[in-house]
């Protein structure tokens, strides 16, 4: 690690629920409530009849595969991720919404299994089973030992930062976290005085953004950089909405170091704005979506993880390394050459109005050029 700067794990979605839970050890109730199918294990038959067979039970660490290698070779000093995810193995399906995540306590140490030391809960899946499925993951997460931001039992915890530490003095990263009405939140799960929800944000306000940026700046001392993890925009596409391009700005412009976004199934496009990073969309990382067709053009199922090192003396990118995976039977494997190469160049087209340029180095991994 350079001695000036902090390096952060980024990644997008990790979805540890219906399919990914069945084959853990110790599975919750099956049962879904969706237009199509309903039981969860009909997700692990397709995955099957797309990749081959998937041994059962896995081990608390099959999902995450090849990826924690990756995770001890660049050993990031803080690991933030965006968990998609209630944990609980009660609540009720919460109304109105077409699929629900959640992922059996019993199983929770499949994802401590990547050491996160902040699990952003701003997105919307945190509550799919309720307020007493929010509790559950709250308390679950808790007794883990594992920091969460962006949700919470009231709205002061919801929109509270997170200081994770990366040096022996316990600094490092300061995590905001919001959630957006575009990346499917419902309005009323937004966290009230009392009552426990998630930080709504609204990419649209000028003040939502100076808001946010001043819950990171408040608890942000020398030495850390900020983080401000936003859900937000369309499951699909490549293109970055106006008013979202102009709430990263102001973020940055405001003193925020590095703009986390997520909630699109693909990578969207890398901005360098003011020597600053912002990650306009991650894309997923663990799901179980293999076998699910429709949107082959985008390739989803290629996924990232993001590392990128920050100077702590300006908040500036110093370097960013992205580490491509294929997910086959429920895991993440090494992409391919071909698919590396897809990536890169997908990447590079897509980030190229927006600034930097994507390259690929000699060890398989994508770098900003």
């Amino acid at each position: 690690m350079r001695a000036d700067a902090v390096s952060l794990l980024l990644c997008g979605d990790v979805m540890l629920g219906r399919g990914v839970d069945q084959v853990l050890p110790h599975p919750g109730p099956p049962e879904l409530w969706e237009r199509s199918l309903d039981d969860a294990r009909a997700y692990v038959m397709l995955a099957e009849r797309a990749n081959g067979l998937i041994p059962r039970p896995v081990g608390f660490a099959w999902p995450w595969g090849a990826a924690l290698a990756a995770l001890s070779r660049f050993a990031p000093d803080v690991r933030v991720l965006n968990l998609e995810t209630s944990v609980t193995a009660d609540g009720e399906f919460a109304p109105g919404k077409g699929v629900h995540y959640r992922l059996n306590p019993a199983n929770l140490r499949c994802l401590t299994a990547a050491g996160p030391d902040v699990c952003v809960l701003a997105n919307n899946h945190v509550l799919d089973f309720g307020p007493r499925g929010l509790e559950d993951t709250l308390t679950a997460l808790s007794e883990a030992g594992l920091r969460y931001a962006g949700a919470g039992r009231t709205r002061a915890e919801a929109e509270g930062p997170v200081v994770a530490a990366a040096r022996d003095d316990g600094r490092g990263a300061v995590v905001v976290a919001g959630a957006s009405e575009s990346s499917g939140v419902p309005p009323e799960w937004a966290a009230g005085p009392d009552r426990p929800g998630v930080a709504l944000v609204s990419e649209r306000s000028g003040r939502a953004a100076l808001t946010l940026a001043g819950r990171a700046l408040a608890a942000k001392r020398p030495g850390d950089v900020t983080v401000v993890s936003l859900h937000w925009g369309s499951n699909w596409g490549y293109g970055v909405p106006a008013e979202q391009r102009r709430f990263a700005h102001r973020l940055i412009d405001a003193g925020v170091d590095v703009v986390y976004g997520h909630s699109s199934h693909h990578p969207r496009p890398i901005e360098v704005y003011r020597g600053k990073l912002i990650l306009y969309g991650c894309g997923d990382l663990i799901n179980d979506y293999e076998g699910i067709r429709g949107y082959e053009d985008y390739r989803d199922d290629l996924r990232l993880l993001y590392f990128a090192s920050v100077a702590t003396s300006t908040g500036e990118l110093a370097a960013l390394r992205m580490v491509p995976f294929q997910a086959r039977r429920l895991r993440l494997e090494p992409a391919s050459p071909d698919d590396v190469g897809w990536l890169r160049a997908t990447l590079d087209r897509i980030s190229r109005p927006y600034g930097p340029a994507v390259a690929e180095a000699p060890d398989g991994t994508l770098v900003l050029a």
